[in-house]
C-alpha cells in the first residue's frame, strides 16, 4: 500500500524516488513493483534521461480505481467504527 499511496500522490515517480522515500532495497522494491505491474495496477516505463537510464512508475487506470475503492472502504470502516462508539 505504501507504493500505491506514493504513486497516488504523484503523476509519476522514479524508481529511485520510490526506493529512497520508502527506504526499501532495490530488490524488495522491484519485487513489489512487478507484482503491482502484473496485477495491472502500475505502469513501468524505462527511458534515458541525459544518457542515464530512468525507470519511472505510475498508477494505471485500474490502479487508480483499485486504490480509490480501497480508500473508500477504509472511510466506511472508520465511519462505522465512529457510529459504534
Amino acid at each position: 500500500m505504501a507504493i500505491m499511496s506514493m504513486l497516488a500522490g504523484s503523476s509519476e515517480l522514479s524508481f529511485t524516488q520510490l526506493r529512497n522515500s520508502l527506504k526499501m532495497t532495490d530488490g524488495n522494491l522491484t519485487t513489489h513493483i512487478r507484482t503491482l505491474q502484473k496485477s495491472g495496477y502500475v505502469v513501468v516505463s524505462k527511458r534515458f534521461n541525459e544518457n542515464r537510464p530512468l525507470t519511472t512508475c505510475k498508477l494505471s487506470a485500474s490502479g487508480i480505481r483499485a486504490f480509490s475503492d480501497y480508500i473508500s472502504l477504509l472511510e466506511r470502516i472508520v465511519k462505522q467504527a465512529q457510529r459504534s462508539n
